[in-house]
């Protein structure tokens, strides 16, 4: 039988006010389009606000100087924060390896896992390497040797983390993530590329979460670092020596060259390119698609390809939806000059 609570109930957990029926229960959160009866929505920005007279919800979470609604209201400060709250007491548990060792794991006797670890089935782990309390490594991890993963982490089916990393406490890593690589690194010599070995590491700082199907290389010599709570969307390529400063967000299929620096709260749009040895200072934006070839200051907005700060790309871009007209224009002047230079016009 589903769990359902009160509106009182629900208000108290966003700390917010009810108005209509406190007694309307709710048995699940949806979208203003797809919620029924006894479910809540929630109106993430006023202009969604004229769906709701379709909304066939129960009640919606709404901010607290929103106007009248179809049905009873949570008002709160933040309804795209609020139900973050609500999601959280709806959503089903998640299937999780119980605390211990699963029996066709391989853990090597050297190593040292902590308090309530979880090993599933058919993981690996490597020589002297340590797992911190309460992590959970699902089917199929391996964990190299001399490896350090912290405490309360996350590994889901298929993640590799190969020798030598360090991952910091609560970090979460999507299924068929690889932690490690080894460098895309090449000298040619003699007409054959020549592989330079990657003797470096990669660290991931605490609160960090990574997608699935990333790759994060390790360094040819010193640190790959990620900082701590930055969050990085699936198949994202992180290249040897690339440092990633706290709290960035990298959206899906976004590739960073080798030594590359990105400073404090960078957001990279999806599929934005960062050239080798770029540095992006603190807060810069690039916009989706971009290609960064050149450093740029804390605070750029930047877009394009190659990428340029965004009033030069609105510049460039006005005189560009011009260029047709312009070329009437020339095409009319050079008639005009042909005009007046033939002999008949002389």
């Amino acid at each position: 039988m589903s769990t359902s609570f009160t509106l009182a109930q629900v208000a108290a957990w966003v700390d917010g006010t009810v108005r209509g029926s406190a007694d309307t229960r709710i048995a699940g959160v949806s979208g203003i389009e797809d919620a029924g009866p006894d479910e809540i929505t929630w109106l993430a920005d006023a202009s969604y606000f004229p769906r709701l007279s379709k909304s066939r919800a129960g009640a919606v979470l709404v901010p607290s100087d929103c106007g009248p609604t179809p049905m009873s209201a949570i008002l709160c400060k933040r309804p795209s924060v609020a139900v973050i709250a609500v999601f959280e007491r709806f959503a089903p548990p998640v299937p999780s390896p119980p605390p211990g060792v699963h029996p066709t794991a391989c853990v090597a006797e050297s190593a040292r896992l902590g308090k309530d670890v979880a090993v599933g089935p058919h993981v690996v782990i490597g020589e002297r390497a340590i797992i911190g309390e309460r992590t959970i490594l699902d089917a199929n991890v391996f964990v190299g040797d001399d490896t350090t993963i912290g405490a309360d982490c996350r590994l889901w089916p298929g993640v590799v983390v190969r020798e030598r990393c360090e991952l910091g406490d609560r970090v979460i890593l999507h299924a068929n993530t690889t932690i490690g690589a080894d460098g895309f690194g090449y000298e040619f010599v003699d007409g054959r590329h020549v592989k330079i070995p990657q003797i470096g590491t990669v660290i991931i700082e605490a609160d960090v979460e990574i997608g699935s199907g990333c790759s994060v290389d390790r360094a040819k010599f010193g640190a790959t670092r990620i900082g701590a709570g930055t969050k990085i969307d699936n198949l994202v390529q992180v290249a040897h020596n690339v440092r990633i400063g706290p709290g960035c967000i990298l959206i899906s299929q976004c590739g960073i060259a080798g030594s590359a620096r990105l400073g404090r709260g960078v957001v990279l749009g999806g599929k934005v390119g960062i050239g080798d040895h770029v540095e992006l200072g603190n807060g810069v934006q690039v916009a989706a698609c971009s290609c960064v070839s050149k450093n740029f200051p804390a605070g750029t907005r930047a877009v394009g390809l190659p990428a340029v700060d965004h009033e030069t790309w609105i510049r460039e871009r006005s005189k560009i939806r011009r260029l047709p007209q312009m070329a009437e224009q020339l095409k009319d002047l050079t008639r005009r000059v042909d005009r007046l230079e033939s002999t008949a016009d002389h």
